[in-house]
C-alpha cells in the first residue's frame, strides 16, 4: 500500500510468525502450550501434592509451603523446556488496564561466587518485593513508606511469552502495602468479591437445605473490540500516541453511514494479523472463537469463550497486550481507546456475567417456564436489586475519560444504568409477582416458509445493545465497559453487589423459616418482594431515546453523564458500608481508589489538553499560515487581471482566516486554563473544571482546525487523515 506517509522502509511480517493456510497445524496442535493450566501441572507434580493443591483451592484455605515447593520445581522445569531465562511478577495496579512487571532471572551462583545454577522454588514462586513508590496509590502510601508485595494468584495459571530473544515467565500475582496488607491493585478486591459471593450463595443454600450446592463461581466472557491501523500513520499522530484517540480530524465523506462495515469481509491483511493473534492466544490457552469486523472502518471484535471470572479477566489483559505486539509485527497499531476516532463508533469490551455452582453451571438459567423456576427467580430478584440499589458503583466502574465519549452517544448503553430482561423473561417475572406460574405463552418457534429448512427455535430473549446490563438467556451482559478498561474492576462490582442482596434477602429467608413458613414458601416470598420493590430498573425499550431519559428521571433513577458526577457519588457512606459489610475494600482503600479515579481523570485531560493545543500551533496552523498567505497572493494576481472576479476566492481566503483565528485563540486560552488546573483545590474541583472548562476549549480548537483540514491542499496537510487511517486497510 502507498500513501502520503507510508515509509519507504516499510518492516515485513516476520514470516516465521505467520503461517500459511497450507501449512497451519491446527489449534488443536499447539494450543495452551504456553499457559501452565492445572491439566499440565498434574503430571509435573506428585499425586499427594496435586490433590493437596486442588482441596485447597477449593476449600479457599492456604497452600502447604512444601507443596508450593513442588510447583515451583515443576515451574521452573517446564520454563526451560521452553528456553526461559526470567520470571515476573505479573500484577495489576489500580490504573486501567494496565498492567505491571518486574523481571527476575532464574540464575544464581553457588557460594563459590563462580558455578552457575538455576533456582526457583517457593519462597521465589510465593512471594516478591516490587518498590511500590511510584504506582498509583490514592494517598495509601508515600514515598517514605512505599514496600509493597506481591503474591501468587494460584488461581489462575501461570504463562510464558516469548520475545525476539527468548522467553519470560508470568505469574498472576496479587499486589499489597507492607502495612496491614492494603490492596494496592485490582486483582485482590476481586477475589475478595468472589469469596463474598460465594460465602453468600453458600448460605442461602445451607438456610434452604439444598446440600447440593457446595461451590460457587462467578465466570465472564470478555468480547474485546479494538481498531487496527497502519503504522506509519500511528507515528505520524502525536495525539494517538500520548492519549490513543485522535484529538483532530475530519470526518471523510464515507465513515460508517452505509452500514457496510459490519459481518463484512476482512482485508486480507488483517486477516493474517487477526490469525497471528489467533494463534498467540491458543498458545496461552485463550480460548478466541470469534473474530469479526465491527460497525466502523477499521474496527474489529475478538472473543473467547467464557472462564471463571479471575482467570477471565487476566486472559483479557493478556490478550490486549499481544493485540498491539501481534500488530506492531505486521506494521500496524491497535487502538484500544473507547473512542479514537469522532464520527464513527467506538470500542467497547461487552462483560458477559454469570453465576454458577457445582449442581448448576447457571443459577441464572430460567428453564422453560422461568416463572416457575423459583432458583432463577431469587438470583434473578437479587441481581436487579443490586443494580436498582448500586447502579452508582456501576457507572463508577465504566467510568474515564475515554469511555465518556461513548456512553450515550447512540452507540453504547446511555449513562443511565438499566436492566434488560426481553419480553419473555419480564412477562414471567410479572407473572411470578402475581403467583401465577403458569408456562409462557411465547411462541418461540422459528417459521420462515420454507418447508425444507430444519426446525428452529429462537431465544428467548432479544438482543437489546441500548441495555446498560441485558439479560440474554442466562446471564447478564455488561456491555458499557470500555475497551481499554481492566475487567476486573467491573467483574468485581458486580459480584460485591449481588453478593448483599443474596445476603439480605437470605436473611428474611431465615426470618421468615423461624416465623413458619417453608424455605421453599420464603424463597417465593422473598424473590416476589424484591422485584416489586426494585423493578423500577428494569427497561425493555431503546435506551437511546430522548424519551427513556426523561422516564429514567421519573422513576428515580441517576444519569451520571459524566466521570466527575460519577466519581462524585463513589467514597459514599452507602458504598463505605457496602464494602466494608461485605469484606471487599476497607473504608481506606475505598477513599485510595477514588483520589485515583480523579487523578487519572485529570491528568488524562490534561494531556489531552497540552497534546493538541501543542498540535494546532506547530502542525496545523503553520501549513494553514502558508496557504492563507498563497491565497492572498493568488487574490491579489487575479485582481490585477480581471478585478472584480475574485469573490469566492475572497470567501474562502475569510473563511481561513477566521478558523485560523479561533485556532490560535483556543489553543492560547487552553494553555491558559491547563495551566491553572492545580491552583483548584480538591480532586473534584478540578475533574468538574476539566469537564466544564477544558473539554469544551478542546472542542472548539478542533472544530477551527477540521473547518481547516477541508480547504487546506490535502497535499500539505500535516496529519495522516481519516480516510486514510480508516480505510486504508490492505
Amino acid at each position: 500500500m502507498l500513501a502520503r506517509f507510508r515509509s519507504s522502509k516499510h518492516t515485513p511480517v516476520r514470516q516465521s510468525k505467520v503461517r500459511s493456510a497450507s501449512t497451519h497445524p491446527g489449534a488443536e496442535s499447539f494450543y495452551a502450550q504456553n499457559v501452565l493450566d492445572h491439566r499440565t501441572l498434574k503430571g509435573l507434580i506428585s499425586n499427594q501434592d496435586w490433590q493437596t493443591l486442588q482441596e485447597s483451592i477449593a476449600e479457599n484455605r492456604s497452600i502447604p509451603f512444601h507443596t508450593a515447593d513442588s510447583i515451583a520445581n515443576a515451574l521452573l522445569k517446564w520454563s526451560k523446556e521452553r528456553g526461559v531465562t526470567h520470571y515476573a511478577h505479573w500484577f495489576q495496579p489500580i490504573n486501567n488496564g494496565v498492567t505491571a512487571e518486574k523481571h527476575d532471572t532464574f540464575l544464581e551462583l553457588l557460594r563459590d561466587g563462580e558455578t552457575p545454577i538455576s533456582r526457583f522454588g517457593a519462597k521465589q514462586l510465593l512471594m516478591g518485593e516490587p518498590d511500590g513508590s511510584s504506582f498509583p496509590s490514592g494517598g495509601l502510601r508515600a514515598t517514605h513508606s512505599a514496600r509493597g508485595y506481591t503474591c501468587w494468584d494460584p488461581h489462575s495459571n501461570p504463562f510464558v511469552l516469548e520475545h525476539d530473544n527468548g522467553a519470560t515467565l508470568y505469574i498472576p500475582s496479587l499486589f499489597f502495602s507492607w502495612k496491614n496488607g492494603t490492596a494496592l491493585d485490582e486483582k485482590v478486591p476481586l477475589l475478595r468479591s468472589e469469596v463474598a459471593l460465594q460465602r453468600e450463595t453458600l448460605r442461602l443454600f445451607q438456610v434452604l437445605g439444598d446440600d447440593a450446592h457446595f461451590s460457587v463461581h462467578c465466570d465472564s466472557g470478555l468480547e474485546q473490540e479494538f481498531f487496527l491501523i497502519d503504522r506509519s500513520y500511528y507515528l505520524r499522530r502525536p495525539d494517538l500516541i500520548a492519549t490513543g484517540r485522535t484529538l483532530l480530524g475530519a470526518s471523510p465523506p464515507k465513515g460508517q453511514q452505509l452500514e457496510d462495515q459490519y459481518f463484512g469481509h476482512v482485508p486480507n491483511r488483517m486477516l493474517t494479523l487477526l490469525q497471528d493473534l489467533e494463534d498467540e492466544a491458543w498458545k496461552l490457552g485463550i480460548p478466541i472463537q470469534t473474530r469479526h469486523r465491527e460497525v466502523a472502518p477499521g474496527q474489529y471484535e475478538v472473543a473467547p469463550r467464557f472462564a471463571r471470572v479471575n482467570q477471565a479477566s487476566d486472559r483479557n489483559l493478556i490478550l490486549m497486550e499481544i493485540l498491539r505486539k501481534v500488530a506492531r509485527r505486521h506494521d500496524c497499531a491497535a487502538l484500544l481507546h473507547e473512542k479514537p476516532f469522532k464520527g464513527v463508533n467506538g470500542s467497547g469490551k461487552h462483560n458477559n456475567w454469570s453465576v454458577g455452582s457445582n449442581h448448576v453451571p447457571s443459577l441464572f438459567y430460567p428453564g422453560k417456564n422461568p416463572a416457575a423456576n423459583s432458583t432463577f427467580m431469587f438470583f434473578l430478584a437479587a441481581t436487579i436489586r443490586g443494580v436498582d440499589l448500586h447502579g452508582d458503583l456501576m457507572r463508577v466502574a465504566i467510568s474515564g475519560a475515554g469511555n465518556d465519549h461513548r456512553l450515550g452517544a447512540n452507540e453504547a448503553p446511555p449513562a443511565i444504568v438499566s436492566a434488560y430482561l426481553g419480553d419473555d423473561v419480564l412477562d414471567a417475572v410479572e407473572r411470578f409477582i402475581k403467583g401465577n406460574t403458569s408456562p409462557s405463552k411465547l411462541d418461540l418457534q422459528i417459521e420462515l416458509g420454507i418447508p425444507s429448512l430444519v426446525g428452529m427455535d429462537r431465544a428467548a430473549t432479544d438482543r437489546n445493545r441500548t441495555s446498560t446490563f441485558a439479560f440474554t438467556g442466562n446471564k447478564f451482559e455488561f456491555r458499557a465497559v470500555g475497551s481499554s478498561h481492566n475487567p476486573s474492576r467491573s467483574n468485581q462490582v458486580l459480584n460485591t453487589i449481588v453478593a448483599d442482596s443474596i445476603r439480605e434477602m437470605t436473611t428474611q429467608i431465615e426470618k421468615l423459616i423461624k416465623a413458619g413458613k417453608s424455605p421453599q414458601a420464603a424463597m417465593e416470598h422473598v424473590s416476589r418482594e424484591t422485584l416489586e420493590a426494585h423493578k423500577r430498573v428494569v427497561f425493555n425499550d431503546n435506551g437511546y431515546s430522548a424519551e427513556w431519559q426523561t422516564e429514567a428521571a421519573r422513576r428515580g433513577l441517576p444519569n451520571l453523564k459524566t466521570t466527575p458526577e460519577a466519581l462524585k457519588t463513589y467514597n459514599s457512606e452507602k458504598n463505605r458500608n457496602l464494602y466494608t459489610s461485605m469484606k471487599v475494600l476497607s473504608p481506606e482503600e475505598l477513599e485510595a481508589r477514588s483520589n485515583i479515579l480523579y487523578e487519572e481523570y485529570i491528568k488524562k485531560i490534561c494531556i489531552e489538553g497540552k497534546t493538541v493545543a501543542q498540535m494546532a500551533l506547530t502542525q496545523v496552523a503553520p501549513v494553514a499560515f502558508t496557504y492563507q498567505k498563497d491565497l492572498a497572493r493568488s487574490i491579489s494576481a487575479l485582481d490585477a487581471h480581471a478585478k472584480g472576479h475574485s469573490t469566492n476566492q475572497t470567501r474562502l481566503l475569510a473563511s481561513v482566516g477566521s478558523s485560523l483565528d479561533s485556532l490560535v485563540s483556543a489553543s492560547t486560552t487552553l494553555r491558559s486554563h491547563l495551566e491553572s488546573v492545580h491552583d483548584l483545590n480538591g480532586d473534584a474541583r478540578q475533574a468538574e473544571f476539566c469537564e466544564k472548562e477544558i473539554i469544551p476549549l478542546m472542542s472548539a480548537l478542533r472544530a477551527a482546525s477540521d473547518s481547516l483540514e477541508t480547504v487546506v491542499p490535502a497535499s500539505a496537510w500535516p496529519l495522516p487523515t481519516y480516510h486514510e487511517m480508516l480505510f486504508h486497510q490492505d
